[in-house]
């Protein structure tokens, strides 16, 4: 199998842990291209989507070979833990 490109909409939430509260990750969406990520950064940015942040990704993936690509940040809003 070649290797495809992956767009991935990553949201995070905040979530009480005890006296804490972290900021997790929320369910990733596959996205089907970059346009369509960043709309959904746009609507979390406007108040569409209600999370504490988001981040637009595009990588590289060849799961049958296990190589995956360094991740691009195509957009991010709100808060995000920091991932590179």
């Amino acid at each position: 199998m070649a290797a495809t490109e992956r767009i991935i909409f990553q949201p995070y939430v905040w979530r009480k842990s005890g006296r804490r509260t972290i900021l997790e990750p929320g369910a990733a969406v596959a996205c089907r291209d970059a346009e369509d990520a960043l709309r959904r950064i746009e609507k979390v940015r406007s108040g569409q989507l209600s999370v504490a942040g988001a981040q637009a990704v595009r990588m590289t993936v060849d799961e049958e070979a296990g190589d995956y690509g360094e991740p691009e940040v195509l957009g991010s809003v709100g808060d995000v833990p920091g991932l590179f």
